[in-house]
């Protein structure tokens, strides 16, 4: 009796399972016509459902393709309905098409502009003026202990003739070399254009032409800014051999000032994570984590001491992460402060690009010379910078996100040196605010605008079928992907919900000049990104590895400034009076 039974229950499953069978195929093939709606390529239907091959020959749209995509609307329409949209859907599909016979370069700009100041009270002033430290520092005998000076530190050397650019410059290149194979955090080193530099700064130092502070300084751009006769690859297999003729403009501005360009540094493929079609970036403090991303090697190389800054970039964290990781100082300028010609777009809305360097007052340096209106760039903007190394913080009013802090460690792992931040700067006279963040507002919903953003800038390489190449399917390729079933009435619903989140978030600044939150904690990260605040990120603690307290080894951590619209300046100079009074920003990494 048994062995019947058993026989039975094997027949049955044997006829569930190959229902199931029929239902996913026939689910996929719905998802492959979904696809067609939108007009995307065969290759991006296959993405979607894995779809056989015959089905994707398939493209026709009926009214029931139209009912499966109302699931995915979340909306419900009559068959009356949907009988009446057919012919327009179809329609539709050939204006995509004809659109699509002018294919978009990624720099494109649409035909709208981000504004973070709409609802704000806060406006771009045009004057002012920057005070900067005047350190007098010695020669060190040692070149690895030249390659962790701060930019003024370097200055003064250069302006004395004790150093020159080209030894320092060399100083770089060998470090790059020494420790890239270890780091993996360079794509291109630019030594025939960068030795050029050198000499020229020298020579014009010599003859008492002073550029400013950045004169004959190296440094290193992470791989979505262009410079002509080099490599632009994006971090990503698809773009490892492009050129683009055109120096970005930040690359341009840093020229002017007389900064030396040594290296075009790694960044996760098209800007997400560490890893990039050479490898893992890794972080300097343990080689054993990954550089976080996606400015990951401007993290990795800045804090190993290989250069004295870099440029990076952030949509949604990009200098914020790798800065935490790798223990170095990174500042997200203003949304528009910073022009992005020449830089690789993910989301016109919120792309923004900015210094990581040793301390505040380095990115200070950095971002008065890259800062300002670009015509090329019609987000940009000018406005006031009046950095003040001597800064009374007791006059700046400093909020703190008081429900993101815990004085209880096993809360989050960095909770006992945000609350230690909090005392510091309570001793160096600031009187503390709590205030809160804008809560039950739809941030995910918001976050659509950077992932449909993405999907447009990268429609050509999504449509060919390129991106199959990536070695991470499962970050941008995945997201682009399904961005382009997200309806264009939900991308417009999204970035109404970031107006009220905009309006809110002046309510708050209406309070502070500044607040400090734990970095990940708050909703921070999110919230200020959408509405275009500036941030600068700081190293506030090294942990010991929970399994080999012994070593050498550290988990960096940080802590977050967040300034008022177009305030940067009193954001950096309150960092700035923070890292007198400790010496994280001074801590320098194993390397191994």
């Amino acid at each position: 009796m048994f062995p019947v039974l058993f026989v039975c229950l094997e027949a049955w499953v044997i006829m569930m399972d190959q229902s199931t069978l029929d239902q996913d195929l026939m689910n996929r093939r719905h998802f492959a016509r979904l696809a067609a709606i939108s007009g995307a390529s065969p290759f991006a239907a296959r993405r979607f459902g894995d779809v056989l091959t015959e089905s994707l020959d398939d493209d026709e749209i009926t009214v029931d393709t139209i009912a499966w995509a109302e699931r995915i609307a979340g909306l419900s329409f009559t068959a009356d309905q949907r009988r009446a949209m057919l012919e327009d859907v179809i329609s539709n599909r050939d204006k995509y098409e004809e659109g699509r016979q002018r294919p978009l370069a990624n720099g494109t700009i649409p035909a709208f502009r981000f504004d973070p100041s709409m609802y704000s009270s806060a406006r771009p002033q045009h004057e002012g003026s920057s005070r900067w430290s005047a350190p007098t520092p010695r020669k060190p005998a040692a070149s690895d202990n030249i390659a962790f000076m701060t930019i003024s530190e370097l200055g003064y050397l250069l302006r004395n003739s004790t150093l020159t650019s080209v030894e320092l410059t060399t100083i770089c290149l060998d470090r790059l070399r020494r420790y890239d194979p270890i780091l993996e955090c360079v794509v291109s080193l630019t030594e025939t254009r960068a030795i050029e530099k050198a000499r020229l700064a020298d020579d014009e130092l010599a003859r008492g032409i002073d550029r400013g502070p950045l004169h004959g300084i190296p440094y290193g751009a992470k791989d979505l800014l262009s410079v002509s006769g080099y490599r632009t690859t994006w971090g990503a297999t698809p773009y490892k051999d492009q050129r683009i003729e055109e120096t970005a403009e930040v690359v341009r501005r840093l020229d002017e000032a007389g900064a030396v360009l040594v290296a075009k540094l790694t960044l996760g493929a098209l800007a997400w994570g560490d890893v990039w079609y050479g490898g893992r970036t890794n972080s300097p403090w343990n080689i054993d984590r990954g550089s976080s991303g996606s400015s990951a090697g401007p993290g990795s190389a800045v804090a190993a001491g290989l250069l004295p800054f870099a440029i990076g970039s952030e949509t949604l964290g990009s200098i914020v992460s790798p800065s935490t990781r790798n223990g170095v100082t990174g500042h997200r300028p203003t949304f528009g402060a910073v022009s992005r010609y020449g830089a690789m777009t993910l989301s016109w809305t919120m792309d923004k690009l900015g210094p990581m360097c040793r301390s505040a007052e380095c990115c200070a340096i950095v971002f008065e010379a890259i800062r300002g209106h670009d015509p090329n760039d019609p987000t940009t903007v000018d406005q006031s910078f009046n950095f003040d190394a001597s800064l009374d913080v007791s006059q700046v009013r400093v909020g703190f996100v008081e429900s993101a802090f815990s004085a209880d460690e096993s809360s989050y792992g960095n909770a006992a040196a945000d609350m230690q931040t909090l005392s510091v700067l309570r001793k160096l006279g600031v009187n503390l605010i709590p205030v809160g963040l804008p809560e039950d507002l739809p941030l995910e919903m918001m976050l659509l605008a950077l992932s449909v953003e993405a999907a447009a800038a990268f429609d050509n390489l999504i449509r060919s079928g390129e991106s199959s190449s990536m070695v991470r399917q499962d970050l941008w390729p995945d997201s682009m992907r399904t961005s382009r079933l997200v309806p264009a009435v939900e991308y417009v619903q999204a970035n109404r919900h970031r107006m009220d989140l905009m309006k809110s978030m002046d309510h708050v600044m209406r309070e502070v000049d500044v607040f400090v939150s734990p970095s990940f904690r708050g909703g921070t990260l999110r919230i200020t990104n959408l509405t275009g605040h500036p941030c600068v990120c700081i190293p506030n603690a090294f942990h010991q590895l929970e399994d080999d307290p012994a070593s050498a080894r550290r988990n960096p951590g940080s802590i977050s400034f967040i300034g008022a619209l177009y305030r940067d300046d009193l954001m950096l100079s309150l960092a700035h009076a923070y890292q007198k009074s400790t010496d994280f920003h001074q801590r320098r990494p194993p390397i191994r």
